[in-house]
């Protein structure tokens, strides 16, 4: 398949699976409870609340919180031509860094998420 044809077809179906992180399989939608950008992956609810001094992710297992002992996030932030990595931590109930951060509405967000220095999920947001 030449190049010029492949590359319909691929915006096509990362268009589609964007469209698709804010519901689950079943169809209903993924809501922020702590006011932030929303996402799932394996089956697993992601919140990411990104302030200018503090960057929170939350984690809902079927909608119960899930324990974040053991766990880190590496986050990157994506705003025009600006990068910015932070490392989240254990605190509270969910992981968390605070610092400077730029969080302007259309910022993207990578969030690598591991358990014991392996990964659990990559999942994608874009702050509002």
């Amino acid at each position: 398949m030449k190049i010029s044809r492949l590359l319909p077809v691929l915006a096509l179906a990362f268009a589609g699976a964007s469209f698709a992180a804010d519901k689950h399989a079943d169809g209903h939608e993924v809501k922020p409870m702590h006011g932030g950008a929303v996402a799932e992956a394996k089956d697993i609810d992601y919140e990411l609340v990104a302030k200018a001094d503090k960057l929170q992710l939350y984690m809902r297992d079927h909608g119960k919180p899930l324990d974040p002992s053991g766990m880190t996030a590496k986050v990157t932030l994506l705003s025009g031509s600006d990068k910015q990595e932070a490392q989240l931590q254990p605190v509270d109930g969910k992981l968390e860094a605070a610092g400077s951060f730029k969080v302007a509405a259309g910022t993207k967000a990578v969030v690598a998420v591991t358990k014991a220095g392996k990964a659990v999920a990559s999942v994608r947001f874009v702050l509002k």
